[in-house]
C-alpha cells in the first residue's frame, strides 16, 4: 500500500516528460533482466497518459525509447530475442542486429539496437557520403544527420549500475541530459523510473548555450 502511495505521488509530481529516453546497458544486464525492457517501455506508456490524463494542457508523453545492448558479439543476444520482440506488443518495436532490421507492433517508436557502435555509424556516414560523391565542401552538420542510422535527439540517456557510458548515438546525444543510476539494471523498480523522470523536470537545458 505504501510503495503504491509513494509510485502515485511521485507520478502526480510529474507534469513535463521527456520527447525520448535513452537507456544503456550491457550485454550482461540484457542477461539478468531481458524483461526489463518490456517493463520500462509499458512503464512510458502508463506515465505518459497518466501525465496527459491530469495535464491535459502539458506536452505529448514520451514519443520514443531506445535500448542499446552493449556486447561485442550480437548473436550472443539471439537467446533474449523472444524477450526483445515482446515490446512489440505494446509498442513499435524497431529491432537491429548487425546489419539487420526489424519491425513490428504500432505505438511510441522503441528502438533495440544490439551492438552497435557510435564510431562504427559516423564511419559509415562517411563512407556513404564518399559513395554517393559529396562534395567536401557541401558536408556540414545537416548533410552528416541525414546519412545516420539513428536520426533522433534522445532528451535522456541513463546508464544504470555504473557511471561508464558507451560510444553510442555520441553524434544525437551531445545535448542529451545524462543520469547514472547506481541501481543495477536487474533491481530497477518503476519508482526508480520515475525519479529519473521527475529529476529530468527540474533540470534547466542549455543545449550547448
Amino acid at each position: 500500500m505504501i510503495y503504491w502511495f509513494y509510485e502515485y505521488m511521485l507520478k502526480r509530481q510529474i507534469t513535463e516528460l521527456p520527447g525520448h529516453v535513452c537507456f544503456m546497458i550491457s550485454g550482461q544486464d540484457m542477461a539478468d533482466a531481458p524483461e526489463n525492457l518490456f517493463l520500462i517501455t509499458s512503464w512510458c506508456n502508463e506515465i505518459s497518459d497518466f501525465v496527459f490524463k491530469h495535464n491535459p494542457s502539458s506536452k505529448p508523453g514520451i514519443q520514443g525509447l531506445t535500448f542499446h545492448i552493449s556486447t561485442p558479439v550480437p548473436e550472443e543476444m539471439t537467446q533474449y530475442l523472444p524477450a526483445v520482440r515482446k515490446i512489440g506488443n505494446v509498442s513499435h518495436l524497431i529491432l537491429h542486429t548487425g546489419d539487420k532490421e526489424e519491425v513490428a507492433g504500432n505505438g511510441m517508436d522503441v528502438v533495440v539496437a544490439i551492438g552497435k557502435s557510435g564510431r562504427e555509424e559516423i564511419t559509415s556516414c562517411i563512407r556513404r557520403m564518399a559513395q554517393d560523391h559529396v562534395l567536401p565542401e557541401d558536408v556540414d552538420e545537416k548533410t552528416l544527420e541525414s546519412y545516420l542510422t539513428f536520426q533522433y535527439t534522445p532528451d535522456v540517456v541513463i546508464k544504470s549500475g555504473g557511471n561508464h557510458l558507451t560510444d553510442f548515438l555520441i553524434w544525437q546525444s551531445v545535448y542529451s541530459e545524462l543520469f547514472f543510476s547506481d541501481i543495477n539494471w536487474k533491481y530497477v523498480r518503476k519508482v526508480d523510473f520515475l525519479r529519473l523522470i521527475r529529476d529530468y523536470q527540474s533540470r534547466i537545458r542549455r543545449f550547448g548555450k
